[in-house]
């Protein structure tokens, strides 16, 4: 190949990059950049004050309580659920571990409408259980243990799918060692394995909150819109939008949207510190 050949396939290249790159950044302006502009903008359409009172008043604080609430109980569990379905699948030899691959992405094939109306069937007034959970005086659906569940499926698959290919690809070895070492199973997970996996588990930490925090279609099914009982903030959005009261609810909306631009930040860093530490493995 000569050199002048070689030098316009280079320009070409070059060429090419900088449209991929300005089209990327483009699709992001206008789907993401601009929408979240548009948010904040009327959110602050009508002042600082109007913002503040939008955000206090009684339904949208229980909204964000119960929110954090929701979050606060579906991410730890969903985290040990995370690390006890990949220690499973990653370290041990069983019948059945395709399948259990295959439920654990279950919640990534299906609507989310539809895993609310699963629940709504087992635990509804009319469901497989829904007379005896009366009878007993329980109440899931169209409370806050049915948005619990609800969020449960829908984010219990986020934790897991980020560890399972990094814990595959470790390998066993270094449990392997530490176990001819003298090590029992708890010193080994604390010591060996939980290191090596901190930044992929705190990435699907990170990921799962994002998305119990977020989570619309699913808990609408199942919280029955009670308010200051069962609506979350994206719920309380929702209402707040169809009452016209854009103020409240593009306020509401912002605190959502910030978390978003948190969650994102975070994602950043701990891509950069998980590539950082993966690159000083090798």
């Amino acid at each position: 190949m000569s050199r002048e050949t070689a030098l316009r396939a280079t320009s070409e290249g070059r060429l090419w990059q900088a449209l991929l790159i300005g089209g990327a950044l483009a699709f992001l302006g206008i789907f993401l950049a601009l929408p979240l502009i548009a948010v904040f903008a009327e959110a602050f359409k009508t002042g600082l004050g109007a913002f503040v009172l939008a955000v206090q008043t009684p339904d949208a604080l229980a909204s964000i309580r119960l929110t954090l609430f929701i979050a606060a109980i579906s991410v730890p569990l969903n985290m040990i659920f995370g690390i006890a379905a990949s220690w499973a699948i990653t370290k041990f030899e069983f019948s059945g571990k395709a399948l259990l691959i295959t439920l654990i992405d279950l919640p990534f094939s299906i609507s989310p409408v539809v895993s609310g109306l699963i629940f709504v069937l087992l635990f509804g007034a009319n469901g497989v259980v829904g007379p005896w959970l009366a009878a007993h005086d329980l109440k899931i659906i169209f409370a806050v243990p049915g948005i619990v569940l609800a969020t449960l499926f829908i984010t219990f698959p986020f934790v897991a799918r980020e560890l399972i290919p990094l814990m595959m690809e470790q390998g066993k070895s270094e449990e392997e060692a530490a176990l001819s070492l003298g090590a029992n199973g708890w010193q080994t997970f604390w010591y060996v394995t939980l290191p090596n996996i901190r930044w992929g588990l705190l990435y699907g930490v990170l990921l799962c909150n994002a998305r119990a925090m977020g989570e619309f279609g699913a808990v609408s099914v199942v919280s029955g819109h009670i308010r200051g009982e069962t609506n979350t903030m994206p719920l309380h959005v929702e209402i707040l939008y169809n009452e016209y009261d854009f103020v409240g609810a593009f306020a509401v909306a912002s605190l959502l949207a910030l978390l978003a631009l948190v969650t994102l930040v975070a994602k950043s860093v701990l891509e950069w510190r998980f590539d950082m530490n993966s690159g000083a493995g090798h």
